[in-house]
């Protein structure tokens, strides 16, 4: 058995309420003792973390893997390697690949991709509907049993309710949670930007927020219905937030993310038509964004993705309206997180609240909350994924410094802080800079 000892790292751990310096003992890929170390220990290895931040890997909601079908974007190799220089560790991945995730045996066949590569946990969205057309239910039992954490339409949304309406009622019976990115079928669809001035100056048709807020009206109702859990992927508007609000306080199952770079960018970086601002849902205005933020810090959003979609040079260098929409993100989630935190922390001196822990639990504890699945957390038993990061080190976002085989993403040219020093993989070191 291997053992390790991670020292005078700064041990922040949300979901065990741990911040401060703290050294951490693995052995066997799990975590053996925080703290002082168990009688007899001896470390087959030693990382001295000083000066460094040591936090549960990091759990991402929505990343892209490209495979199978879309190999010429990304492969399940790059991606991966990705998420490890991201300090991600489990990352859950939508059903929209080609062949869409609706059968069984493809389920086992990416988990077995996945898990031959020996890097991050990959956990499966299962289709909700054959083909994702919205029209007949997916096996979901059979799809569960083959690794799948929930169901989801991907950006397909159904136009029959009285299928989502079933799909959510049998998902509710076995305890499946519903994985759904409110948009409505027909309100905004072919649209390509936020719905307001700039797109009317830029001429680029709009989605409005409406398409947001009429979905949301919708699988409310359905949720009281069902009384079935979902899961909101990427809210984009204030107004979407507002609901959100009062239908957790009226008690529904609901909980949401936010993709980590709607946290920062607002229609307005769409500049002179940079495609690399092309992505769904699409930048809203100021308003939106500091709802957003503010969603994020009172706990109505409870997580940050990714939202990773890599996408090749043919798709991507086209005038604004072809671009295919999508930005990666893997690497990126650490570092837009921690500057949500620093961005809160220069707003609000006073208030206390340690910013830099809260930035760690939306993209680890609480992300692995949403997911249900074992991860986001360092409590003596647990398997041991964990991310070492130097929060105050600064890189600049190029091409050349992702590991994604997408090299499309708005920051490209940003000077960002956080750099992944080390990536361990249950009780591996997986990745070290």
């Amino acid at each position: 058995m291997t053992t390790l000892h991670i020292k005078n790292g700064h041990l922040i751990d949300p979901a065990n309420g741990i911040d401060g310096l703290q050294d951490l003992f693995i052995a066997d890929g799990k975590v053996l003792a925080v703290g002082s170390a168990p009688a007899g220990f001896k470390a087959d290895t030693t990382f001295d973390a000083a000066g460094l931040v040591v936090s549960p890997g990091l759990v991402d909601l929505s990343a892209r893997l490209r495979e199978p079908g879309y190999e010429y974007k990304a492969t399940l190799e790059s991606e991966l390697q990705a998420a490890l220089q991201g300090g991600v560790t489990s990352l859950v991945c939508p059903p929209d690949t080609d062949p869409v995730l609706d059968e069984p045996g493809l389920v086992e066949m990416l988990k077995y991709r996945a898990k031959t590569q020996n890097k991050a946990h990959v956990h499966p969205l299962g289709a909700l509907t054959m083909g994702l057309k919205g029209k007949s239910l997916t096996e979901m039992a059979e799809l569960t049993e083959a690794g799948c954490i929930g169901f989801a339409q991907a950006e397909e949304p159904i136009e029959d309710t009285t299928v989502l309406l079933r799909a959510m009622q049998y998902a509710n019976t076995f305890g499946y949670t519903v994985w759904l990115r409110p948009q409505d079928p027909h309100i905004g669809r072919g649209g390509i930007a936020h719905s307001g001035p700039l797109a009317s100056r830029l001429g680029l048709s709009g989605v409005p927020v409406m398409s947001e807020t009429i979905a949301l009206h919708t699988i409310f109702e359905l949720m009281r219905a069902s009384r079935a859990r979902v899961h909101l992927c990427r809210i984009s508007s204030a107004a979407g937030l507002e609901l959100i609000r009062a239908a957790k306080a009226e008690g529904l199952p609901v909980t949401c993310d936010v993709g980590v770079h709607h946290v920062h960018l607002t229609d307005a970086d769409i500049g002179f038509f940079d495609p690399n601002a092309r992505v769904t849902p699409p930048f809203r205005s100021q308003r939106d964004r500091d709802a957003i933020r503010a969603g994020l810090l009172d706990g109505t959003v409870d997580a940050m993705c990714s939202d990773h979609t890599p996408v090749d040079d043919d798709e991507k260098l086209l005038p604004f309206g072809e671009a295919s929409p999508g930005a990666t993100g893997l690497e990126l989630l650490l570092s837009l997180a921690l500057k949500w935190a620093d961005d809160y922390a220069l707003a609000q001196p006073q208030a206390g609240a340690r910013p830099l822990a809260r930035a760690v639990a939306k993209v680890t504890a609480d992300a692995a909350r949403v997911a249900g699945i074992p991860a986001g957390s360092l409590a003596v038993g647990e398997v041991a994924d964990i991310c070492v990061f130097d929060p105050a080190a600064r890189w600049t976002v190029s091409s050349a410094s992702l590991a994604s085989q997408g090299k499309h993403t708005p920051f490209l040219g940003y000077e960002l802080s956080g750099i992944v020093k080390a990536t361990i993989v249950a009780g591996q070191v997986a990745f070290q800079r």
